[in-house]
């Protein structure tokens, strides 16, 4: 049957595929030469796809007077030596063989000396695609970066633009995105080498030089400052992995910041940064990525050597309900007992914890306490403002703006119409994740505060405060007046302290994740213990509360009674004004007496202690509260996870299986590819697990199974760092020492001792008593 089906074809199969067992391996040879792969994908897009030529008619066009747009996707660093202006030229004639090596000498003498200054030996040339009109050598164009919006700027002073943006990128101030250079260099590619063009028309892909000063990553080009820009690149693989680099010798860090430079520009994806130590930095997107960026560093572009740290991989802190649970999976009979374990005990006789995550502050002046409680968010919400970061910092920035006392006509005015859909959907989202997460959260939208950390994290600041009502988040969008008389003077202090807790949480100074903080109660309180509600705290009362560091640092010397004049022009609340008079009197009568005088001044002393301003008491006094609130429910710690697609064989799917599992990881799905032998797997790895990953998994399946990795998400370590063994069936599982690793606390203890915090560990368990072999004498 096959020789007939191979005879009418016209196919010659070679004895060797004829005679093989396998009838894959038949079918293979016959389809290959019946239907080569690369003939029948080359006729799909010949016939699919519309021709090049048909497609610049219909949308690039590059007649003379259409405006020039190109779209430049990255900057990749290209040897100076295969470019066309620096090629060797051949020799044509002997007899100018003399001065031709002459002149080269001459050239490899200044080479040389050019290296000692600046050994890079790169240019930088933009990858680009000419959407319209047509480019050309000496055209005088405008580099417009991600951020450029044409309708801020008076787009028709073409004069003034031409004087105001003949920068570079390092030269350009935070609101300015636009810069203009004159054209130098066209290079079409051809294979692996780059040839010279004098103009470029509409629909090709080119290479352009001389731009390394003008465009870090990407950018748009274009003959008018009037272009809308291109957005950037998106990229699926998210940097996560960081390590800190250093010199070998303090002589090279001027060649190590310029390689950090170019490493920047030539990789979309790393991130590189310096530290408030002074540490510098680099983010990459897994391990492979981290070394392939860190030999850059040491053979391209810094050529220097390192000092590179371990890989430092983040975590994040959260809380969680309460489990229902133990760890055994058994159930716990009674929610209603008091979680028994070493973090919650210290807290049972603390008389600011109300009940488990509420807690009620002082300041340190005791004129001022909180009510915070904290909740975990729900994971709809938490979703929704990781992927929305870059509309709630445009949304902080509009209400900073409105509590300010700004026209906010003219803000929302400003806004990009598709910027300002996105915000009034943002809201929506929110407003619907919160109404399906129960009662609790229930206009939830219309009491946000404030997001941490940093002011676009995943953590939100409600305000359940009865007497104050200060303008949302939303208001700015909503097109609502300004409400400057509605916000208290600190206002801004609650938000700080707020922004301090969720930035580095209590377990391992990582930032929270997840968690939502309530102000139930803001109350001030007078000197004489009275409760100052149902007011707005004026500039008088800032003022007293601002004078507690001023009053304590006084010299002794100071007339008391003069003191006592001053502090009966201090302006309270009405509703606690008639009886703070009477007291004043009476104390004023009282200090007519000398003697009375001398005994207040000798009791002032004792009393005297510095407190600081009050707007950094109240900082540090929502910090501390937000953190114990945080301490007394069920905190977890999250791990970086890994989404990992392998294809393997099913001989060696065991194999890869205890791979994964050692290394804490999870089978997400299993499935077989049609019509061949592989499996298609899906797993989930911590990225802290990741390290010689697809090394191990290489040598135990002898390479039949190829991992790639790409960051996921962020997943609770369902194990409480701080758990003991409390029931009879946990004290028989894991014994009374709980001898097995708690991995939740593994991975806290290790961030705790790079960081140099505390860390409870016993050195020394089981110790005994040295016996020597003589007494001593």
């Amino acid at each position: 049957m096959i020789e007939k089906i191979v005879k009418s074809l016209g196919l010659t199969i070679s004895a060797r595929d004829a005679r093989h067992n396998d009838f894959r391996v038949k079918l293979q040879s016959i389809t290959s030469q019946w239907m080569p792969v690369s003939k029948a994908v080359l006729n799909v897009v010949v016939e699919m796809l519309p021709s090049p030529l048909q497609l610049c008619e219909e949308k690039c066009k590059s007649e003379d007077g259409v405006p020039v747009i190109v779209f430049v996707s990255k900057m990749f660093p290209l040897e100076k030596k295969m470019l066309p202006k620096n090629r060797q030229r051949k020799i044509k004639n002997t007899t100018d063989m003399i001065g031709t090596i002459s002149l080269e000498s001459s050239r490899d003498v200044n080479i040389r000396e050019d290296k000692k200054d600046d050994e890079v030996d790169l240019e930088f040339v933009a990858f680009a695609r000419v959407y319209s009109g047509t480019i050309k050598k000496g055209q005088k164009l405008y580099v417009l970066g991600p951020k450029h919006n044409p309708s801020k700027r008076n787009i028709l002073d073409t004069s003034k633009l031409d004087t105001e943006h003949h920068k570079t990128v390092a030269e350009l101030d935070s609101d300015e995105h636009i810069t203009s250079f004159t054209v130098s260099d066209l290079y079409l590619f051809m294979g692996r080498e780059v040839e010279i063009m004098e103009e470029i028309p509409a629909g090709n892909i080119l290479g352009i030089g001389g731009l390394e000063d003008h465009i870090l990553n990407s950018a748009t080009i274009s003959s008018t400052p009037a272009c809308t820009a291109f957005t950037d690149l998106y990229f699926d693989a998210s940097p996560i992995v960081r390590v800190a680099l250093e010199t070998k010798h303090t002589g090279d860090m001027k060649n190590l910041v310029r390689g950090l430079k170019l490493l920047n520009q030539a990789d979309p994806c790393v991130e590189v940064l310096v530290q408030e130590s002074g540490e510098h930095v680099i983010i990459a997107a897994g391990e492979v990525h981290l070394q392939r960026c860190v030999d850059d560093l040491k053979e391209r572009y810094g050529k220097v050597d390192l000092n590179v740290s371990d890989p430092i991989v983040p975590f994040r802190e959260t809380i969680i309900t309460r489990p229902k649970t133990d760890m055994v999976n058994e159930a716990i009979m009674n929610q209603n007992l008091p979680a028994k374990h070493i973090q919650l005990k210290k807290f049972e006789d603390d008389e600011e914890v109300i009940e488990a995550g509420l807690v009620e502050v002082y300041t340190a002046n005791k004129k001022c306490y909180l009510k915070i409680r904290a909740l975990p968010l729900p994971e709809k919400v938490t979703c929704i403002l990781d992927e929305n970061q870059h509309n709630i910092k445009i949304l902080d920035q509009l209400t900073n703006e409105v509590i300010l006392d700004q026209s906010v006509e003219s803000q929302v005015n400003e806004i990009n119409v598709d910027t300002l859909e996105a915000l009034k959907e943002l809201k929506e989202k929110l407003d619907k994740a919160f109404k399906e997460s129960g009662k609790n959260w229930r206009n939830a939208v219309n009491e946000i505060w404030a997001f941490g950390p940093r002011r676009v994290g995943p953590n939100i600041l409600l305000n359940r405060i009865s007497d104050y009502k200060r303008p949302n988040v939303w208001s700015s969008i909503e097109r609502e007046s300004s409400c400057k008389d509605n916000v208290r003077d600190f206002d801004n202090s609650i938000v700080s302290g707020f922004e301090i807790a969720t930035l580095a949480g209590p377990l391992c100074e990582e930032p929270m994740r997840g968690v939502c903080y309530i102000i139930e109660k803001w109350e001030y309180v007078d000197q004489n213990g009275y409760i100052i509600q149902n007011s707005t705290i004026g500039e008088n009362e800032s003022s007293r509360l601002n004078t507690f560091k001023s009053d304590s640092l006084s010299k002794e010397g100071d007339d008391k009674k003069n003191g006592c004049n001053n502090e009966q022009d201090v302006n309270i609340s009405s509703a606690a004004k008639q009886e703070v008079d009477n007291s004043e009197r009476t104390r004023l009568d009282s200090c007519e007496s000398n003697e009375e005088l001398e005994i207040s001044d000798n009791v002032g002393k004792k009393k005297q202690e510095v407190y600081g301003p009050f707007s950094g008491q109240l900082i540090s006094c929502v910090k501390d509260g937000c953190r114990k609130a945080f301490q007394t429910q069920q905190q977890r710690l999250m791990a970086a996870m890994y989404k990992c697609d392998i294809q393997a064989t099913a001989e060696v799917l065991g194999k890869l299986y205890a791979v994964i599992g050692k290394r804490n990881g999870r089978i997400q799905e299993g499935d077989m590819r049609e019509g061949t032998q592989m499996f298609n797997i899906i797993a989930y790895v911590p990225v802290i697990e990741s390290f010689g990953f697809a090394e191990d998994i290489r040598k135990k399946t002898s390479g039949l199974a190829r991992p790639q990795l790409v960051f996921s998400h962020w997943e609770v370590v369902d194990v409480d760092p701080f758990w003991v063994p409390t029931t009879e069936e946990e004290y028989l599982h894991f014994g009374e020492k709980a001898d097995c690793a708690n991995r939740a606390l593994v991975y806290m203890n290790t961030v705790r001792t790079r960081k140099g915090l505390k860390v409870d560990k016993k050195i020394v368990e089981h110790a005994e008593k040295q016996r020597t072999l003589t007494k001593n004498k």
